[in-house]
């Protein structure tokens, strides 16, 4: 029987307590970060080898972060639905959890539904994300 919490989510394995609770804050604040639309912010929770993998193909760090620098990538609002799911092992960490976030891109808003899932590396002591992963989530059984 998994070790569950009240908030639904499983106590980490192995001692992995400080990970966990540090990812989920990174994810939170790079969040933030992403809301402030301040390309600087954004960059610093990336590795310079990051992409992120959507429905319309795979777009790399510098490709990103010069469409949030130029305001023709901006975000008004992103909110977690569901608690991270963090998983650890060595020096590699998955973070999966659904958010909401509201995106202008060349002048149109985008309201989005999702499930990301980024893909951490440790190095030199600092959790850096080199991959992002986000797919639309289902709509409701019932619309």
């Amino acid at each position: 029987m998994p070790d569950g919490r009240a908030d639904g989510t499983e106590s980490p394995p192995d001692g992995r307590a400080d990970d966990h609770a540090h990812l989920a804050s990174l994810v939170d604040a790079w969040a933030a970060a992403i809301v402030a639309n301040d390309a600087d912010r954004i960059a610093a929770y990336m590795a310079d080898e990051w992409v992120i993998v959507s429905e319309s193909g795979i777009t790399d760090r510098d490709t990103f972060l010069a469409f949030v620098a130029s305001g023709d990538l901006t975000h008004s609002a992103m909110r977690a639905v569901t608690p991270p799911r963090i998983r650890v092992h060595g020096d590699t960490a998955l973070v999966t959890v659904r958010i909401t976030n509201t995106a202008y891109y060349g002048g149109r808003r985008f309201d989005a539904d999702e499930w990301t899932t980024d893909v951490f590396v440790r190095r030199d002591g600092h959790w850096r994300c080199v991959l992002s992963h986000i797919t639309p989530a289902a709509p409701p059984q019932d619309s």
